[in-house]
């Protein structure tokens, strides 16, 4: 089970990695939101994957025996709901930003930013 896990965890950062390097804004929010699927499948795969006993402690003894750790899988319930939280706002603040500039191109934003002699910032590169 374990090396399923593994398997798409490996395919979810590769995905994610591709899609945020695009030129594309949009496919870089979603590349990033798949990076951070990818991470909480490796935060709840530490919680012990094979074991389907509820975390109670029966009384009179002091630790699980063959349970789920909870702990991964409230940090992961957590980490969805900001990840989506956050999703959201980048994609408001990209459909704002390509209203703005009118284009999703990442060079082209780079490019309509001011001159380098202004102070504000680097020189451009030419690609």
């Amino acid at each position: 089970m374990i090396w399923i896990f593994a398997v798409v965890m490996g395919i979810g950062v590769a995905a994610g990695v591709y899609l945020a390097l695009s030129r594309d804004l949009f496919r870089m929010v979603v590349g990033l939101s798949v990076i951070g699927a990818a991470l909480n499948l490796l935060v709840f795969a530490s919680g012990r994957l094979d074991s389907a006993a509820p975390p109670i402690v029966v009384a009179g003894t002091q630790i699980l025996t063959n349970a789920a750790n909870p702990l991964p899988q409230a940090l992961v319930l957590t980490a969805i709901v900001i990840g989506f939280a956050l999703l959201c706002f980048s994609l408001v603040l990209v459909v704002r930003l390509m209203r703005a500039a009118d284009s999703d191109d990442a060079h082209r934003l780079r490019a309509a930013e001011p001159p380098h002699d202004a102070g504000l910032k680097p020189p451009l590169e030419e690609v």
